[in-house]
């Protein structure tokens, strides 16, 4: 391998396990990786306000609420996705019809 991607390699794998080592043994009541989810509405909520409105549906537990977010990832992907597809198969077919000209050209 070349110097150069080792040296990237070894910065990822500092930045990927530093959190890791820095926060080892720490767990979420303690404050560290949780999320601005529950403090919003708690912090709202003790400054007086109250919600205008209740949901309509809540998941029956966290792991359909996951499953709910895991799909809506999904479709945004293959969305994503398709449409870098798609432009990448137009780019490819210009450069290929561009191509197919100058072989012509020559040929004459």
């Amino acid at each position: 391998m070349d110097k150069k991607n080792i040296i990237l390699l070894c910065l990822a794998a500092a930045i990927i396990l530093s959190p890791l080592i820095l926060y080892n043994g720490l767990t979420e009541e303690e404050g560290y990786f949780t999320g601005s989810d529950g403090q919003g509405p708690e912090y709202l909520e003790s400054q007086g306000y109250e919600p205008w409105i209740e949901p309509i549906w809540s998941p029956p537990s966290g792991e359909v609420e996951v499953l709910f977010f895991s799909l809506q990832a999904a479709i945004g992907a293959l969305i994503i996705g398709y449409f870098v597809g798609y432009y990448n198969g137009l780019a490819k077919g210009r450069r290929q019809d561009e191509m197919d000209k100058k072989t012509v050209k020559q040929a004459k």
